[in-house]
């Protein structure tokens, strides 16, 4: 009898696509690496990839990582990130994606959370030196056992990883590549507070094709993505869109526009994936006629319910895929009418990948709870993580599992062309581009600060919020706040507005 073939993960489709072209341009730096991490920007074919992914995977396993152990990441959109996800998987290790704009409480309340027992990270990102970051995490983190880096002026302590992967070591571990294995760690916020969400290879991989179908991304495309990779869907929409169509992944670390288009037009992009709102403000500059190559274009949406609402496209070279957004809990796309460019109209049930498939499996299904919010079932969507705790009750019959995770996003039903409307973002939580968190925590850090201390959210077309702050003394509060480990955002927040021009 035959044993059945094991589901792909991230590392299969990466040998796949290895065997295939392995003297074909695999990844590509952002073009301003230099600037970003003080290092010089790399371009590897798959065969260079491959070579330095099992030297990082040797470095894990002689480290004594045991397989299945978790491993935290914070590394930005460089091909590093790229190299270390796909090593840690053939090391059979866990990821934890840990986004740049969290400071050493976040850090911490992370590695703890999830029992990492490693954390790699890099010198230093605009300036900021994120290797002591991750020191001092590391400190407060018990389960840790080794940090690394990349990059110059490691702190002690810390080992090379740049020393590591230019190493011929052959040590391995068998791995079983299971897509049905855990692979992910990321984190989202609820009114229930801060959550890790744990996600398999094969969800992540049917969130790279509900993107990958429905924009149509052509195999062999040379995808650019200008999306930070610390959430699944940064993760899917660069890793998981590249290796599904077996092309080149070029880099950018946001944002530089002027660098974007120099990348887009320098590597013929035919796909790039950015966050919607600069999506459509580069169809406001002409983008067809400044970078002609671009024919798929992925507009990733963190405030979905002002997709509605939305400019139309009018590029006509190229076509836009909204994708919608919802924490960490899951997405789905939908591309734009080429007829006037307004934003397609989003019905409730089964949908595939591409949308005008119904009934396929592949992509997952919409739906509108009892609640009047917006519901997502399906392989990507991790139900278990988001189960709600379970009601007290003196009955000994349990309630029926959800099969649902339900993202809180208000939602109706429109009843002329049975669309369904999304209205409002979950309520009592705040977001700031891709970072999420409870609007009482606010009022708990402003409290730290002392008597007269104001910390507020508020709303913004753009970004869903921004922070403000007032103080007796700005420049205090600034300094108290960075010395309690805190985001960046709300450090800032109580810059001096004073208009000195």
């Amino acid at each position: 009898m035959t044993q059945p073939t094991a589901s792909p993960t991230l590392d299969t489709l990466f040998k796949r696509v290895l065997s295939r072209q392995p003297d074909a341009l695999a990844l590509v730096d952002p073009a301003n690496k230099a600037r970003v991490t003080g290092e010089a920007p790399r371009h590897l074919t798959f065969a260079q990839a491959d070579r330095m992914i099992s030297a990082l995977a040797a470095h894990f396993i002689e480290s004594s990582l045991p397989a299945n152990s978790v491993i935290a990441v914070q590394l930005p959109n460089t091909v590093e990130f790229a190299l270390t996800v796909l090593a840690a998987y053939r090391a059979g290790l866990v990821v934890a994606v840990l986004p740049l704009l969290w400071r050493q409480a976040e850090l911490t309340m992370a590695l703890n959370r999830t029992a990492a027992r490693a954390i790699v990270t890099t010198s230093r990102v605009d300036g900021i030196l994120y290797s002591d970051l991750a020191m001092n995490a590391a400190a407060e983190a018990f389960s840790i056992r080794h940090v690394c880096g990349f990059g110059t002026d490691l702190p002690e302590g810390m080992f090379s990883l740049d020393d590591a992967i230019t190493r011929q070591s052959t040590t391995t571990r068998a791995v079983i590549q299971d897509g049905r294995k855990a692979a992910l760690i990321s984190f989202d916020v609820t009114s229930d507070g801060f959550r890790p969400v744990p996600r398999a290879h094969l969800s992540l991989i049917a969130g790279g094709l509900a993107m990958s179908l429905e924009s149509d991304v052509p195999q062999g495309a040379t995808v650019l993505s200008a999306f930070a990779p610390m959430s699944v869907a940064g993760l899917a929409s660069s890793l998981v869109v590249w290796l599904l169509s077996g092309g080149t992944l070029v880099l950018h670390h946001p944002f530089d526009e002027d660098v974007l288009e120099q990348e887009i037009i320098e590597h013929s992009c035919d796909t790039l994936i950015v966050p919607a709102q600069l999506a459509l403000r580069l169809d406001e500059l002409d983008l067809a006629a400044r970078m002609p190559s671009l024919r798929n274009v992925i507009g990733l949406w963190r405030a979905p319910e002002q997709v509605a609402s939305s400019a139309s496209w009018s590029a006509r070279r190229a076509t836009l895929t909204d994708v919608y957004l919802f924490g960490e809990a899951g997405l789905f796309g939908a591309r734009r009418t080429a007829e006037d460019g307004s934003p397609a109209l989003i019905k409730p049930g089964p949908h595939g990948a591409p949308r005008e498939l119904p009934g396929t499996s592949i992509a997952g299904e919409i739906l509108l709870t009892p609640r009047g919010t917006l519901g997502l079932r399906g392989p990507m969507v991790p139900v278990a993580a988001y189960a709600p705790p379970p009601p007290p009750s003196d009955s000994l019959i349990a309630p029926p599992p959800r099969d649902f995770v339900d993202t809180d996003y208000a939602a109706r039903l429109d009843r002329a062309t049975g669309a369904l409307n999304i209205t409002a973002p979950p309520s009592g939580i705040m977001a700031v581009g891709g970072y999420r968190f409870l609007a009482q925590d606010l009022q708990e850090w402003a409290r730290r600060l002392g008597q007269g201390a104001l910390l507020t959210a508020l709303p913004d077309r753009l970004s869903g919020h921004r922070l403000a702050g007032r103080a007796h003394d700005h420049g205090r509060a600034r300094d108290a706040l960075a010395e309690l480990g805190l985001n960046p955002l709300m450090v800032e927040a109580f810059r001096d507005r004073t208009n000195t021009a």
